[in-house]
């Protein structure tokens, strides 16, 4: 073997070992998903306090999101997560308990570990102290009651040296005892620490219980006048959302159902069938191939994260005299889109150098065209909701709830800073979709079609692609995107369309995001 064949080689090792790693790291970490449909029942309830005029009817809403069953509802989803959260936390707990105990233990999965015990115990608190809100307003005072009680003692037991009392949570249950007890808070500022610690339909259950018991009455009046312009800007969030879904899924179910049946009736001469069975033709062997994944993935997974993340822009902070919140959502973002940036420069780089002796490239390599992208671009998207959709539901009961998800989703739920959403869409719906298809669709796929027939290479990039991903429960659902973007641009011959498909996903689920996250107001 050559000096380069055998540098790849190493370096092909020490990829699989890395992504292996980063996988097994995830499969510790709770899915976004279950976070997105509490987010969505979050919005439900809040919307369902609305008073509407009697001329409106919230019990007929398309698609049923508000009705006479919709606290009953939310119970039953608080304790499937809060269950699911147990689960993974019981698992973590008994996974460190067996490395702590192995003589060849690992420091760098112990620490994994802790933090994903830490995550867990912290949803748990928050999923516990939101659930016993419902139970109390649902006339299950006893049971919320228990639940409070409970939660108190876990923080206190937890809690090294420190009292409960200084434990924002435990606090915070402390509080909401004593209200459904109907006494009086015994706590200093009991208005703050509901507020600072609750938040949506929650934070508005709590302080109305506070203000009733305490009498204030002009305090209850502007709250509930408060809550009921809340309510209604929430309930015209929801309705969009669902809107925006639905519209979305019906129009891909009719897609679908339209090219299947083209592609029964017409063969060979459908949409599906056009170019399906056509090779790129190339003139570089395995070495190139694996010259531009393994080395460009060593740059994007050591420079973006690595570097960029820990060192690099800190320093650049700093050095600029820029007094940067780095836990905050918008210096997150900020750091997101500068890192993914020189990141994906460098890897671009790669796949530049690596080409640059076979140039020029035949005219089908990297191929753009305006019309015929935006129509394959829009067409491909909405036939791949009904298909990602009904993937990720199967998925989330695979992984019960676990196995990690993209921390730009859980920041861009959480975080409502139009700084850090251009970011967001800046670094999803225009930097990803280039860099990503230029290097999975416009490279890896067409040079996979000199070992591979074209319906191989569409599944073997497809998969690669989720795996780069490095979250486990993401596997499935984004090698099914990654399916529909290889046919796509196979059929389209159109690297243009891939691109604009995956700025289309990636800005829906965005805008989603954007929605959901405003239930925490």
């Amino acid at each position: 073997m050559s000096p380069r064949q055998v540098i790849l080689l190493i370096l092909s090792v020490l990829t699989t070992v890395v992504v292996a790693f980063a996988l097994f790291s995830s499969w510790q970490q709770p899915q976004i998903q279950s976070r997105l449909d509490l987010a969505q029942t979050n919005l439900s309830l809040q919307a369902a306090e609305w008073d509407p005029p009697e001329e409106w009817d919230l019990n007929d809403v398309p698609g049923g999101l508000i009705g006479e069953d919709v606290y009953e509802t939310a119970i039953a989803q608080y304790r499937d997560a809060l269950n699911s959260v147990r689960r993974t936390l019981e698992d973590n707990q008994e996974q460190r308990l067996l490395l702590s105990d192995s003589p060849v233990n690992g420091l760098p999965e112990l620490n994994q570990l802790d933090g994903a015990i830490r995550q867990a115990e912290d949803l748990k608190s928050t999923l516990e102290l939101r659930l016993a809100i419902l139970l109390a307003h649902g006339d299950r005072p006893e049971e919320a009651l228990s639940l409070w009680r409970n939660l108190r003692e876990n923080l206190d037991s937890t809690t090294r040296n420190v009292n409960v009392s200084d434990n924002a949570k435990a606090r915070t249950a402390v509080i909401l005892i004593d209200l459904w007890n109907q006494s009086p808070p015994a706590s200093n500022n009991p208005e703050a620490i509901l507020t600072n610690n609750l938040s949506g339909w929650f934070r508005y259950r709590a302080l109305s219980q506070l203000y009733q018991v305490q009498q204030e009455d002009d305090a209850l009046a502007a709250l509930e006048a408060n809550e009921q312009e809340i309510a209604q800007k929430t309930f015209i969030r929801l309705i969009v959302l669902v809107l925006i879904s639905g519209v979305t899924l019906l129009l891909g179910t009719i897609l679908l159902l339209f090219l299947l049946g083209q592609l029964f009736l017409k063969g060979e001469t459908s949409i599906l069938a056009q170019n399906k069975g056509e090779a790129w033709e190339l003139n570089w062997g395995w070495e190139t191939i694996a010259q531009v994944i393994v080395v460009g993935f060593f740059l994007v997974f050591f420079i973006g994260q690595a570097l960029s993340a820990s060192i690099i822009l800190p320093q650049f902070y700093e050095l600029a005299n820029l007094e940067a919140d780095l836990d905050s959502s918008r210096w997150q973002a900020i750091s997101i889109f500068l890192s993914y940036l020189l990141s994906a420069a460098a890897a671009l780089g790669v796949l530049y150098r690596s080409l640059t002796p076979h140039f020029p490239l035949r005219e089908d390599w990297f191929r753009f065209r305006l019309l015929p992208g935006l129509s394959w671009g829009f067409g491909g998207y909405i036939a791949a909701v009904p298909l990602v959709l009904g993937i990720s539901l199967l998925n989330q009961e695979l992984w019960d709830g676990k196995g990690g998800s993209n921390p730009i989703l859980e920041i861009a739920l959480e975080g409502q800073d139009w700084v850090a959403i251009t970011c967001f869409f800046l670094t999803a719906s225009v930097l990803a979709p280039v860099f990503e298809e230029l290097i999975f669709r416009g490279f890896l796929l067409p040079s996979l079609t000199r070992y591979l027939p074209v319906w191989g290479a569409i599944l073997v990039s497809s998969l690669i692609f989720a795996v780069a991903h490095l979250s486990v429960s993401e596997v499935l659902p984004l090698a099914t995107l990654g399916i529909v973007l290889g046919i796509t641009y196979t059929r389209s011959r159109n690297l243009l369309a891939a691109m604009l498909m995956h700025g289309l996903w990636n800005s829906g689920t965005l805008v989603s995001l954007i929605i959901l996250g405003g239930g925490a107001t």
